[in-house]
């Protein structure tokens, strides 16, 4: 059983990479920090009983849900709005692109400007083509290698197989490689 210190250290933990993978899924700042605060709130009160062990692969699995409601909310929002647009002329209010987060300042003291904008220019064009990734790959690029999750983890959490994971790890890194190359960034 997890300690209340335990879950705390672990949503701790996993509250900003959980933030920044919704963001990236629903490109909607406001809307990621409700999901992953719901997904946070649903894990301690229903599973906060649960061994330590077993939290990462639970609070994938509620983000996850948490997410796919939030997309299903947004198609039957979208439905009525675009169904009594007509009747009015209300201002189309398109998103804004993702803002990208700046990097946790390490030695940044120590760093050039010269150094700190070229690193800020590349971080943003890794951030713009992750977004393009289709859902599933970045998905699955997310949990393994942000999340450090292993194959059988994702799988889980992603509800398929491991085969399929390493498919679209796979996909989404030679995508990735291939657009960035491209661009001129080899890392």
């Amino acid at each position: 059983m997890a300690s209340d210190k335990e879950l705390a250290d672990f949503l701790a933990g996993v509250e900003r990479r959980a933030f920044k993978q919704t963001v990236y899924t629903v490109r909607d700042d406001d809307a990621a920090l409700d999901i992953v605060q719901d997904a946070m709130i649903k894990l301690a009160e229903k599973y906060g009983d649960r061994p330590s062990s077993e939290l990462p692969l639970l609070f994938q699995r509620i983000l996850q849900n948490a997410t796919h409601d939030y997309f299903r909310r947004q198609k039957v929002r979208n439905t009525w709005v675009s169904l009594f647009s007509s009747f009015g002329n209300a201002d189309d209010d398109e998103f804004d692109p993702l803002e990208t987060f700046e990097s946790e300042d390490g030695a940044a003291g120590s760093e050039s400007s010269e150094n700190k904008l070229e690193r800020e220019q590349v971080l943003n064009l890794i951030d713009a083509e992750i977004q393009k990734l289709p859902a599933r790959q970045r998905e699955a690029f997310l949990m393994r290698y942000w999340e450090d999750m292993d194959v059988a983890e994702t799988a889980a959490a992603m509800g398929c197989s491991e085969g399929s994971v390493k498919t679209h790890c796979s996909r989404a890194t030679h995508t990735l490689a291939q657009a960035l190359k491209a661009k001129g960034i080899t890392l």
